[in-house]
């Protein structure tokens, strides 16, 4: 492969030594090393909170909220969150105004109050306690405060009034869904305060809902579409307490909510519905412990990607809802439906074992999410898709199901989105670090990070492992024990599906094994202060081909996708003004401080891939680039790495009539233009992007 190096200073020696002031090192002689698929549950972790019998045992265990502390660009984008939409919502959305806020008047009465505040919050407390930022805590707090104060003496809590007929029969209910996310905040709320208020408040809630007649259940559209959100809260609160009857209230939810488990359809198609409830069955797998179950989640995902998602990002095309016909590249998703897609493959990577979840999950992460927000954090679109060449505020209906502005970067816009968007990357940070059965810990997703954990026998011992890496956009991940005395535990190290020939070493002295994609390196140590691991997850290009959607190939490098990059104009327009139609903000939000922007093509977008049969190695250059000073990677300018290809102009493709990219010409494309070198950066940072190229031939061949 030719790769030009620009700056080769990543992980050497001297910066390891900077990073890592440890002692001369020497092998440790009761390693043992092994792979395998999964850890073993035969186990109960001692130390964290776990599935209690009769529940199928977890895989992985989430650790608290705080038990992670981001360095890297992590923390850099977790700070540009605080200071940009998230940590700054509450000035803006009219939907988070305290004043005759349902969610803040602390009886559940207001002119206002839906999924907005929980939604928001979800993200926004979390966000707080990892960064231990005292003004969100605070803040987090006040509303939390509220929702404490809304109980009912029956244990209904938040927005609306519950209905009984003179027999004190529950006759009619409010909307259930706004609660299932308000629970969410309250299960994180507790891991990082252990307020005693927590156990008996969600407990009593359970109570009532077991009261709730199954007629009346989990009848309208959302919350019949999630109600495996519940289900998740009712067994979070069942590990806690062990309160036999909650499993009967989760049979009773599962029940009442939407059939999930059919063999070739959905009960819907939304977008969000689909990322956030395909997981539903496993979750109630873990209960039932049929295997259908299991298998119904793994068949969702799959039957919306064999139609949907052929396309690169790991998601799918479903401007709203999937569509039957609109399967093309430019179809696109809502930003509600990454992050949720990104919540659910860390849950199932819990309850599974299954590395592909991770594996989607920073799909998700690195390829597709960075783009549906401004650099600066100040600013989301409704819709982002990997073939998306103008983002305004035009309306592009029916190209894109939904009539309005949806595509322009708009930090007023929208009731979902503007709010849900929070929980992303917190969610993420969370998972990049899991509790194992065994007592160890598990690397999941590579991110640099200090993780502290009780570890080891059944008395336990506090270790914190730092992680020091620039992953994705480098393959060196290394790993610090830090410890008052030696202790013995198992580590994990995942390996990613796309990884052949991953590498250990253990204090510099290499290990001997052969480890395969879509596993795990198994280290059982007795680990002492200052032991360092290294792992090399090699990266090699590869092309994907996406016969379903005309032939068209994706550039890959480890597990970035790459995407042909655009000039972008931006243009700076009313947030008022161009904000989508149910959009509320409150009457002093400045939009000059919080401002929207059309982002328009200022060089030529339609361009083919040139390939031929060489080995790909010698048809694109690798450009590495020094690590940039901001920290963060997601921008054209600061991208650390590119590639260099071939490629022509294809007249033919134009923007349509719907002013959106226009739908992919069949490869492979004759054409007569002539040949360029164009360059690719990594999807995350190219907020116009063509991410599935069609393929020209090349003027000698009449194939691929």
């Amino acid at each position: 492969m030719k790769i030009k190096i620009i700056n080769n200073c990543f992980f050497t020696a001297i910066i390891l030594r900077s990073i890592f002031p440890f002692q001369q090192l020497k092998a440790q002689q009761n390693l043992k090393a092994t792979i395998v698929e999964r850890p073993p549950t035969n186990d109960i972790n001692s130390f964290y909170v776990s599935n209690k019998k009769p529940l199928e045992p977890l895989v992985f265990i989430k650790l608290p909220v705080g038990n992670i502390k981001p360095e890297g660009w992590i923390l850099k984008y977790l700070e540009l969150q605080r200071d940009g939409l998230t940590g700054n919502l509450g000035e803006i959305s009219a939907w988070l105004e305290k004043k005759n806020n349902a969610w803040f008047s602390g009886t559940g009465k207001g002119g206002h109050g839906w999924e907005e505040v929980p939604y928001w919050l979800k993200g926004y407390g979390d966000l707080g306690y990892i960064l231990n930022d005292k003004s969100i805590i605070d803040e987090t707090k006040l509303w939390l405060e509220k929702v404490f104060e809304s109980q009912r003496p029956d244990g209904f809590f938040g927005p609306g009034e519950v209905v009984r007929n003179e027999k004190n029969q529950i006759v009619k209910i409010p909307d259930l869904w706004p609660n299932m996310i308000m629970l969410w905040c309250l299960q994180s709320y507790y891991e990082y305060s252990n307020d005693k208020r927590v156990i008996p408040f969600i407990t009593k809630y359970f109570h009532w809902q077991s009261m709730v007649p199954d007629s009346i259940l989990l009848k309208t559209y959302w919350e019949n579409s999630r109600g495996g959100d519940n289900l998740y809260s009712i067994y979070w609160l069942y590990d806690h307490t062990g309160e036999k009857s909650l499993l009967d209230l989760g049979t009773k939810i599962f029940r009442n909510t939407a059939n999930w488990d059919q063999k070739n359809n959905l009960p819907n198609w939304h977008n969000v519905n689909i990322a956030q409830c395909f997981r539903e069955p496993a979750t109630y797998y873990m209960q039932a412990k049929d295997s259908s179950l299991l298998k119904a989640t793994y068949n969702d995902f799959h039957l919306v990607r064999n139609i949907y998602g052929q396309m690169p990002g790991g998601m799918f095309g479903a401007d709203e809802n999937a569509r039957k016909g609109y399967t093309d590249p430019r179809q696109a998703v809502e930003t509600c439906g990454m992050v949720e897609q990104m919540a659910s493959d860390e849950i199932l990577s819990g309850i599974t074992g299954d590395p592909m979840w991770a594996d989607n999950c920073e799909d998700v992460a690195f390829n597709t999410y960075p783009a549906a927000v401004m650099p600066d954090f100040r600013g989301l679109r409704y819709l982002t898709a990997p073939n998306m060449v103008i983002s305004d505020d035009k309306n592009h209906s029916p190209g894109i199901q939904n009539a309005g502005p949806f595509l322009t970067m708009n930090p007023f816009s929208s009731r979902c989105c503007q709010h849900n968007h929070s929980q992303g990357w917190p969610y993420y940070e969370e998972h990049l670090w899991m509790a194992t059965p065994d007592n160890g810990i598990a690397a999941m997703m590579y991110n640099s990070s200090d993780v502290s954990v009780k570890i080891g026998d059944k008395k336990g011992q506090t270790v914190i492992l730092k992680q020091r890496t620039n992953y994705p956009f480098d393959e060196k991940v290394t790993i610090q024990v830090n410890t008052s005395s030696p202790v013995n535990f198992p580590l994990y190290l995942r390996i990613p599906r796309w990884c052949n020939n991953a590498t250990v070493s253990v204090n510099g002295k290499p290990l001997t094994l052969e480890a395969k994609p879509s596993s795990y390196i198994r280290l059982k140590n007795k680990w002492k202060q200052g032991d360092v691991i290294q792992l090399s997850l090699p990266m090699h290009l590869y092309l994907q081909l996406w016969t379903e959607n005309k032939n068209s190939v994706s550039v890959n490098y480890g597990p970035l996708t790459f995407s042909l990059k655009i000039k972008e104009y931006y243009q700076q327009v009313s947030s008022k003004a161009s904000a989508i139609g149910d959009s509320k903000w409150q009457p002093e939000a400045d939009q000059s401080k919080w401002p929207a922007y059309n982002i328009y093509p200022a060089s030529m977008w339609n361009y083919g891939l040139e390939l031929n049969s060489s080995p790909l190695s010698e048809q694109f250059e690798i450009i590495k680039k020094p690590w940039p000073e901001s920290n963060f990677p997601f921008t054209q300018n600061d991208v650390p790495i590119m590639i260099k290809a071939k490629g022509k102009l294809i007249p033919e493709w134009t923007l349509d009539k719907y002013g959106l990219c226009g739908v992919l010409p069949q490869s492979p494309v004759g054409v007569h233009t002539q040949e360029q070198n164009i360059e690719l950066i990594p999807m995350g940072a190219a907020r116009l992007r063509i991410s599935a190229f069609p393929v020209v031939k090349k003027s000698r061949e009449n194939e691929l």
